[in-house]
């Protein structure tokens, strides 16, 4: 190749890369500058800025041990200076659990289940704990569903208000700390903290006999649970000591469905031969009592007395107001809750405490008066 010719070629390749970019092509973006997350404060840094060992900072942080007000003050402050928050998967791993409890409740529309789960929950956030609160439904299936996905999270605890005995026992089988509450599937296996059902029911059943009532239907939702067959022993307990025979019709199952326990109220409040006198087992069958009353026209008592299992707040607000026996649905909570911290602590036999439910007279119950047929709906 000529010498000029290698020349020209040398300096076409120099020129090239600087050739300036078409007016059409698009500019290349700058990509953005990313800071740096700052470094998370630690346990470590907490006690260096407060002046302690770091053991001595974590009792001031958790509450669990002795330190001295004006230390803790400092940590205290040190903690929120630094914007310090525990490490919760590196206090798992030491403590081979989560410092959380489950909570699995059967139906948080229902009252009772909301207040239980409130009580348990004041008393183990004092302590430190965070509350896992699943709503299974009252399906056992749900349940046991619930109970996988709370041990999977390591749980410290559980609290359940079973409705079959499988959840109960796979927390059992895993040995984590468990308390029953309300009803009790699995005696002897593991803590349960309940209510007096078979002394509320005697109490209620035996305050409609001494007015003089014989045709007292005791409506419940099943009669398996022990909630249910308490009561119905409560009840019969009552006729016994009256030296009554019991009504062949006197306990019905109504159901759990709204819509069911509604129609089946409806029908037995409508039949030519019906009770002079309604005991509802629980708060929701009271409702479904006092809107068929209503429906039918039946005044409360003078055509029908009522009475109700758990005080729920509807029943002293209305006129007249319900007879009933109050559960101590709050307490009920914290009581469980307080049994499983001292489980969680110790190891024991497992025990089964019952708390009393008080019974209040109100202005649903009378003498059986002269029967009127009830309204057409």
């Amino acid at each position: 190749m000529p010498q000029s010719r290698r020349r020209a070629d040398a300096a076409a390749l120099e020129v090239a890369p600087a050739a300036v970019p078409s007016a059409t092509a698009p500019a290349v973006p700058t990509p953005p500058v990313i800071p740096e997350a700052p470094a998370r404060a630690t346990l470590a840094d907490v006690a260096q800025r407060a002046g302690v060992s770091r053991s001595t900072a974590s009792r001031g942080l958790t509450g669990r041990g002795y330190v001295a007000p004006a230390a803790r003050e400092r940590i205290q402050l040190a903690a929120e200076e630094l914007g310090y928050v525990p490490d919760g998967n590196a206090r798992s791993l030491k403590a081979r659990h989560t410092p959380a409890v489950g909570l699995l409740v059967s139906d948080l529309r229902n009252r009772f289940y909301a207040e239980v789960a409130a009580g348990a929950s004041s008393v183990l956030r004092e302590q430190g704990y965070t509350i896992v609160l699943v709503d299974d439904t009252g399906s056992d299936s749900e349940e046991v569903a619930a109970a996988r996905t709370v041990l999977a999270m390591r749980v410290a605890g559980v609290l359940v208000t079973p409705v079959s005995a499988a959840a109960s026992r796979l927390v059992a089988r895993h040995g984590v700390p468990l308390v029953e509450i309300d009803r009790q599937f699995c005696r002897g296996e593991c803590d349960a903290v309940l209510v007096d059902n078979v002394t509320g029911a005697r109490e209620l059943t035996e305050h409609l006999l001494g007015l003089g009532h014989r045709r007292i239907a005791l409506l419940v939702n099943e009669t398996g649970w022990t909630t249910s067959a308490g009561r119905i022993k409560g009840y019969h307990q009552a006729w016994a000591a009256a030296g009554k025979e019991v009504p062949a019709d006197g306990v019905e199952a109504v159901g759990f469905e709204p819509a069911q326990i509604e129609g089946k109220v409806g029908e037995l409040l409508s039949r030519r031969r019906r009770p002079t006198a309604v005991f509802a087992a629980n708060n929701v069958v009271a409702e479904a009592v006092w809107r068929q009353s209503a429906r039918l026209g039946l005044r409360i008592p003078d055509d029908l007395s009522f009475v109700a299992f758990d005080d729920s707040p509807w029943m002293s607000m209305v006129s007249p107001g319900i007879t009933t026996v109050a559960q101590p649905s709050v307490e009920l909570g914290a009581r469980a809750a307080r049994l499983l911290l001292n489980r969680m602590a110790k190891p024991g036999r497992p025990r089964t405490t019952r708390l009393d439910c008080p019974l209040i007279v109100r202005g649903s119950t009378a003498r059986p008066g002269r029967r009127r047929t009830p309204s057409p709906a």
